[in-house]
């Protein structure tokens, strides 16, 4: 097995408290040889201090530019920011969320840094899913309903209502646009809050799994923009939970169709990462987390899932680990021989666009990723 160098920098994205590695998978990484290093305080959000990270062997780096000037790869959780772009090197490995499709400057920055980069949220399992987005999508669609249900109460802006109802009173009407992982779960919370529940999705097999799994509970529909439309003026909360793998959202509900809904419901964009799945969508932080337009409070937050980092940072990790792992052991190369799901995470390398969706997205030349790292000779 050959050995490597993995480098863990702190989030400095705002409001972004998880962190790529728990001591769990310091000591799995140790224990195939690896050495681990971390920048100081880096777990700190995450309620792991430097001390349990040091206990199974990690080296403590005072700054990231100490990381990332000792590292092989970069293991990171959000897309890393200019200033940390400028301290890749060529050749070097980065594993994390990228988003790169509405992103064109990330990606050229990218591109400059001669750096491989991996995402997360494009690497594939054998059946074709997305297991390194899921267990973040699984946090967001529950987030969702939260926030939303939070945003609908009066002072935050919203009409006044309470998701479930009282007796006597009916509930609040959750519209849930996407039945994935993201939308389940968001429809999951929003039935357990006792809400009147619509779940849409284009896949009839998707619907009917959703029926059997949620049975009287949620209504299933296929969904049309005429579907849409006629649910919007019965919306209190709409749940944007649309995604095209690595390219940018579609929009599911235009500018136009905003004057169909109440004044003072509330539209969560999960898709906001991707560019948004609602026309008048732009990324907020938890810190500002709505904005209202022609009378619909938006609430569009980047990271959702980095508002509970405990749960996150360990969800993800868990999910993350193997395939950090993989491609410490075996390198970019062997690791894609041993796991073809992980050629459609590579996203930039060699200075190359090598995912068709964000060349797409980005405006940019395709290139196969055995042709930019020259693989086939």
């Amino acid at each position: 097995i050959r050995t490597m160098n993995v480098g863990v920098a702190k989030e400095i994205k705002q409001d972004e408290y998880r962190v790529a590695i728990t001591p769990a998978g310091v000591r799995e990484m140790v224990e195939h040889g690896h050495e681990v290093v971390i920048e100081k305080s880096a777990g700190e959000g995450s309620a792991i201090s430097d001390a349990a990270d040091e206990a199974q062997v990690a080296r403590i780096l005072d700054t990231p530019a100490a990381v990332f000037e000792t590292a092989d790869m970069i293991v990171h959780v959000k897309e890393l920011q200019a200033s940390e772009i400028a301290m890749l090197k060529p050749g070097q490995l980065l594993f994390t969320y990228l988003h790169l499709a509405p992103d064109p400057e990330q990606t050229k920055n990218l591109c400059d840094s001669g750096a491989t980069a991996v995402a997360y949220e494009t690497v594939e399992d054998s059946a074709g899913r997305l297991p390194l987005l899921a267990p973040m999508s699984e946090i967001a669609g529950k987030i969702a309903t939260q926030a939303g249900a939070f945003m609908l109460e009066k002072p935050l802006g919203g009409r006044g209502i309470l998701l479930g109802g009282v007796p006597g009173v009916a509930a609040a009407t959750v519209v849930v646009i996407g039945g994935g992982v993201v939308g389940a779960n968001a429809a999951f919370i929003a039935m357990g809050m006792a809400a009147d529940v619509f779940i849409l999705d284009r896949s009839i097999d998707r619907l009917r799994e959703l029926d059997v799994d949620y049975g009287r509970e949620a209504s299933t529909v296929y969904s049309t923009t005429l579907a849409v439309e006629e649910l919007l003026p019965r919306a209190d909360l709409v749940i944007g939970a649309v995604l095209v793998h690595g390219a940018r959202a579609p929009f599911v509900v235009s500018r136009e169709q905003l004057g169909l809904m109440k004044p003072g419901a509330v539209l969560v964009d999960v898709a906001i990462d991707q560019g948004g799945c609602f026309e008048t969508s732009r990324p907020t932080t938890h810190r500002e987390p709505t904005f209202e337009v022609d009378g619909v409070i938006h609430y569009c937050v980047a990271n959702m899932p980095g508002a509970v980092p405990i749960t996150s940072t360990h969800a993800l990790t868990n999910a993350t680990m193997p395939y950090a792992l993989a491609l410490a052991d075996n390198g970019l190369k062997a690791a894609v021989a041993r796991d073809p799901g992980l050629l459609p995470g590579i996203n930039v390398a060699n200075g190359k666009v090598t995912h068709a969706g964000v060349a797409e997205g980005v405006g940019s030349e395709y290139v196969p990723v055995e042709e930019a790292l020259g693989w086939n000779a």
